[in-house]
């Protein structure tokens, strides 16, 4: 496949490591029930949520840079019109779930008091939040919400690339998969 019609090396990387990490953040959350509430284990499981919801923040932020300065390899055969937008608004709502979760995190720890160490250090987070529970208590619901609600969003992206590949074989999939073969 030539390289002007695929996404940029940087750019396919990000995504496929967004997608593990992405993976790993809902593994951590969902598997802390395994460790008895007040245990080390399960803190860690929750520690590791949090540092890998950062993680996806950055990240997120870094390929939406990226994608500001790059034009969209097209899809080939190109799609009809009322498929364009639909693809359009799934990909908006994954970045914008990829940048507020984290935030939404963020500020319920903050706002719940918690303080915020850097890994494998002693250094805190400074806050910007005053601790207000009621407040941690909503964000924190609304974080669960939206995280649940995603899990249909993510399904759909999933199906959406295998809908493109098995059964309209168009290149959509292919331009985020292949990678360059190095010379020899």
């Amino acid at each position: 496949m030539p390289d002007h019609v695929l996404y940029r090396p940087g750019l396919r990387r990000l995504h496929w490591l967004v997608a593990l990490l992405v993976l790993a953040v809902y593994l951590l959350i969902e598997q802390r029930g395994i460790f008895p509430r007040g245990s080390s284990g399960r803190a860690a499981m929750m520690q590791g949520h949090f540092w890998v919801g950062l993680a996806i923040l950055v990240l997120a932020l870094w390929r939406i840079a990226l994608r500001a300065g790059a034009a969209v390899p097209p899809i080939t055969p190109p799609l009809p019109a009322w498929q364009a937008l639909p693809a359009k608004l799934l990909h908006l709502a994954l970045y914008l779930f990829l940048v507020a979760m984290p935030l939404l995190g963020l500020a319920t720890a903050w706002s719940d008091g918690k303080t915020l160490l850097l890994p494998f250090t002693a250094i805190a987070l400074p806050s910007p939040l005053p601790v207000n529970p009621t407040l941690a208590h909503t964000l924190e619901e609304w974080h669960g919400t939206i995280g649940e609600a995603f899990y249909w969003v993510i399904g759909a992206h999933v199906l959406a690339a295998l809908w493109h590949h098995f059964v309209r074989r168009d290149d959509t999939l292919r331009r985020m998969l292949w990678m360059p073969r190095k010379p020899r």
